[in-house]
């Protein structure tokens, strides 16, 4: 397993998931931002394609129904990313 490439798109996904949030908020208080809006839309973008990404290569991110799976139960292999 190449945990380098793992951590790598765990983080490059943390960094996405960060940008969005920031935009959420800001979005909260500047709703009618159209430059805002479209940055998050494209950050929610790139948070989709890099989680199909990532759990193509290493599994799911989360279970209980959040990921798709090739398997039933492969979320259970490991490691989580947490644990990584």
């Amino acid at each position: 397993m190449n945990c380098e490439k793992q951590l790598a798109m765990l983080k490059r996904l943390q960094e996405m998931e960060f940008v969005a949030i920031e935009l959420n908020l800001y979005l909260d208080t500047h709703p009618c931002d159209e430059e805002a809006l479209n940055d998050f839309n494209c950050a929610a973008e790139a948070i989709m394609k890099l989680k199909q990404e990532y759990e193509a290569e290493y599994g799911p991110l989360m279970n209980f129904g959040f990921s798709l799976s090739k398997s039933p139960w492969q979320w259970v292999e490991g490691p989580w990313p947490w644990e990584i």
